[in-house]
């Protein structure tokens, strides 16, 4: 399967040289000539890499990615900026940046640095996120928009199988038999329970509705 990589430049005869010349080593690419759209495509898309500039209408490009960071957001990032000075660069970097290329860039040396990040960061674990939520599976951790929340066993195998059947009805049954296992506490109330203090926990304000209750069916995550 291709790496997709996201390109953000408000410069349309930079951002078809860098899609041309990514598609043509094989990745694929979405392009935005904003920030706008870009956290609904990190959201929908398995995206490797952002190219990034900075001078970008309605936000500056490194305090947007500083602000995506906060919420979650871990894609890798190379800034393609026509600001090069040092000072430039260093907030950058500080800002959430892997890397950082100035404008005129060599074409070369941009392939080889994304083809060099991508390497780097594909052979580190992948999160699953939703919404706001992200899970990392090396420490079994959950983060509501950047916050650790701290759960049971139960609600971490719970909300687990939510998350990874994200927008699928699932069963009370489905649930006992995935969640609970060969626990001797299977009974249908036990999952309602469950979910119940489950919702408390991520949600206690019940603004987010993250899991829904389909009556006489089961329940949604989304």
């Amino acid at each position: 399967m291709n790496k997709t990589i996201l390109i953000v430049d408000d410069e349309e005869d930079i951002l078809d040289l860098l899609d041309y010349t990514l598609q043509s080593d094989g990745y694929d690419t979405i392009t935005c000539v904003d920030t706008l759209n870009v956290r609904d495509i990190l959201d929908e898309e398995e995206i490797s890499l952002i190219l990034m500039d900075r001078n970008l209408p309605g936000v500056e490009g490194s305090l947007f990615i500083e602000q995506i960071r906060s919420k979650g957001y871990n894609q890798p990032v190379i800034y393609v900026s026509a600001k090069d000075l040092s000072d430039d660069i260093i907030e950058g970097l500080e800002r959430g940046g892997d890397d950082y290329i100035t404008k005129p860039f060599n074409v070369n040396e941009l392939k080889a640095r994304v083809k060099s990040l991508i390497r780097r960061t594909s052979k580190t674990e992948n999160v699953i996120k939703y919404r706001d939520i992200v899970y990392t599976p090396s420490n079994k951790s959950f983060k509501i928009e950047g916050r650790e929340i701290k759960l049971t066993s139960l609600e971490h195998d719970l909300l687990l199988e939510f998350i990874t059947n994200k927008n699928i009805l699932l069963s009370r049954d489905i649930l006992l038999e995935r969640v609970w296992k060969d626990s001797l506490n299977k009974q249908l109330k036990t999952v309602n329970v469950a979910i119940k203090r489950l919702k408390e926990t991520i949600d206690p304000l019940g603004e987010k509705n993250y899991i829904q209750a389909v009556r006489g069916e089961g329940y949604i995550f989304c």
